[in-house]
């Protein structure tokens, strides 16, 4: 049984990965659930972790796993009110279910991105790559990326990704973004918009922000999903 703060971050963590392909850094984790240090965090990643419900990958800085939910909502169904009293839907037979074919896209890889130091701006297609439709989302023009550098890694970022971006010229705060950087180098960062200037923020300590005019940085696509190969 889970208590209601390992609930809310085991249902964080599987929001994330399911909208962004990767999960909510520390600092996210703590804002989301009103904690006031990361090793609150730390506990309860540990907690359920041990209780099964998620995995940390050896040798990679926070990259998590949501191996399962809790049954209660895992077996959730949506409810019809009728005259005031709900109605669950009716119970299935047990049975396998069957294996559809999964729906794919070819994205063109435009080449590498920097988590890291920027490198030179972006402009051909190196090869391409299948991505799952589900993973994209929503409508719009996408490409993929690999990853060079380990200034996201706290993202769960790492050298050797493949991103992929939808491609877009604004942004949100708290977006992971592909910036170009007074038209010459691309990197990818959280975006950050903080009195008329620009910050670009590393999810390393490593790296400093890079705080930039306005009209100095572009923003060409937003990180949707992420793929790795083992």
């Amino acid at each position: 049984m889970l208590t209601r703060k390992q609930l809310e971050l085991l249902e964080l963590i599987d929001e994330r990965m399911k909208r962004d392909g990767v999960p909510p850094s520390f600092d996210e984790m703590k804002d989301a659930l009103n904690l006031r240090s990361k090793s609150g965090i730390h506990r309860l990643i540990t907690a359920l972790e041990e209780r099964g419900f998620i995995r940390r990958l050896a040798h990679r800085a926070r990259a998590i796993e949501v191996v399962r939910m809790p049954e209660a909502l895992e077996k959730r169904v949506p409810e019809v009110i009728d005259g005031g009293a709900p109605v669950a839907a009716p119970a299935q037979p047990a049975r396998a279910m069957p294996v559809h074919e999964v729906h794919a896209l070819e994205l063109p890889v435009m080449g590498r991105i920097a988590a890291g130091t920027p490198i030179e701006a972006i402009s051909e297609v190196s090869r391409h790559v299948a991505v799952p439709g589900s993973m994209l989302g929503g409508k719009g023009d996408h490409y993929a990326l690999e990853v060079r550098g380990d200034s996201m890694i706290e993202a769960g970022i790492h050298d050797g990704d493949i991103v992929v971006i939808r491609e877009q010229t604004t942004a949100d705060n708290g977006d992971i973004v592909v910036a170009l950087v007074e038209g010459q180098e691309a990197t990818l960062k959280r975006f950050r918009r903080q009195r008329g200037m620009i910050a670009l923020e590393a999810a390393n300590p490593a790296y400093e922000t890079r705080v930039l005019r306005d009209d100095q940085v572009a923003v060409q696509g937003r990180l949707v999903g992420l793929i790795r190969s083992y």
